[in-house]
């Protein structure tokens, strides 16, 4: 199998998400970090690029220069990731669109909606793949509760709860610090705080589970630390197009959880639990029965959940296998092989439609009000 060509913007060294994703991309032997633009300062980057592997003449200071000099080469990159900082996500990601890459872009895919419209008609219109990394729906057992609904395995959906809250940011007197601050600064983060930084990955995996979408939500922020102008702590309901109700918390400031992203899926016949904190098991308790705990890499899994397993029963593989699981269905996509379900553009754009319009309900006392993106009503 001949490795595919593979391109970063961004990730540089010291990043928190770049390891994650040259870890996943490399893992299964589907690509080869071929070109990178990978530091804002052009010397750092290209010398850092040269370290990981890359030709001189593909260590690229700058995503511009990258993109004049992929266009030219016959091996020309294959897949182009964008791991950048949130505002630059959608000049990059439309330029290489237009331009003929495949691309994955890191959450989220836009600041507004507008621009996230823009990015799916331009990734329709050229036929390439624009994929976001929410890496989460890519954990084996979350793939496995997927499939276990879409097979009827628990019946109709009734209601979801989800969370994503942890207290890292809980700390009154380190509310100054510029890693912690900028969070909270519209000026850098945009119109939402906590909800658009955890939230959203908790929403989508509602979505991606249930095979469905959210049709409308009522929201409250609260911003706990009086400096702060944006949300540290979000309670979002929502109701799904077929009618499932959903509750969402997110929080930056509950002191003693620490990753806390968990989700639980009620159906008419059984209910299902998958944690972060230990995502090599799902929770199944059939209506009238006892709970069952269901494990990575046991028989009688779903092809969905094996095929996304590399080592044996009991040996986590964790978040940067997560992310490499992303990097498979994306490979198989590429190729024209089948595929699993990797978040798309369209899923870029509802979740930005989703942290707009929280963000429009929190102002009107929780009203309730359209999730959906203009083009999706």
């Amino acid at each position: 199998m001949t490795r595919l060509n593979w391109g970063m913007i961004g990730g540089g060294e010291g990043s928190q998400i770049g390891p994650a994703h040259r870890l996943g991309a490399q893992a299964d032997g589907n690509f080869v970090l071929a070109a990178g633009a990978l530091d804002h300062d052009a010397d750092r980057g290209r010398e850092y690029a040269q370290r990981l592997g890359v030709a001189a003449d593909r260590a690229y200071g700058d995503w511009r220069e990258m993109l004049e000099g992929e266009q030219k080469r016959d091996d020309r990159v294959d897949l182009v990731t964008v791991a950048t900082p949130n505002s630059t996500h959608f000049e990059i990601t439309k330029s290489f669109l237009e331009a003929g890459f495949n691309v994955l872009c890191e959450k989220p895919m836009t600041v507004t909606v507008e621009e996230g419209e823009e990015i799916v008609k331009i990734a329709r219109a050229t036929g390439k793949i624009c994929a976001v990394n929410y890496c989460y729906s890519a954990y084996p057992m979350v793939r496995e509760m997927r499939h276990m609904v879409a097979s009827g395995g628990i019946g109709k959906v009734r209601l979801i709860v989800a969370n994503f809250s942890h207290g890292h940011h809980g700390d009154a007197t380190d509310a100054d610090n510029p890693r912690v601050r900028w969070r909270y600064d519209p000026a850098m983060a945009g119109a939402s705080g906590q909800f658009a930084d955890c939230g959203i990955h908790a929403m989508h995996m509602a979505s991606f589970i249930a095979g469905d979408e959210v049709a409308s939500l009522s929201a409250d922020f609260a911003s706990t630390i009086a400096s702060r102008e944006l949300e540290d702590d979000a309670m979002v309901n929502f109701r799904m197009e077929g009618g499932t109700v959903g509750r969402l918390w997110t929080s930056s400031v509950a002191i003693g959880r620490q990753h806390g992203f968990d989700i639980q899926v009620f159906g008419e016949t059984g209910g299902l639990k998958w944690w972060a904190e230990q995502p090599n098991q799902v929770m199944y308790t059939p209506v009238g029965g006892r709970t069952q705990i269901m494990e990575k890499g046991e028989g009688g899994l779903s092809d969905e959940a094996s095929r996304l397993s590399r080592v044996a029963i009991a040996h986590p593989e964790g978040f940067p296998m997560a992310v490499a699981n992303i990097y498979v269905d994306l490979a198989a996509a590429i190729r024209g092989e089948a595929h699993g379900a990797y978040p798309t553009a369209e899923d870029g754009l509802r979740s930005m439609a989703a942290v707009h319009q929280s963000v429009a309900s929190a102002k009107q006392g929780g009203a309730w009000v359209d999730a959906r993106p203009p083009m999706f009503r």
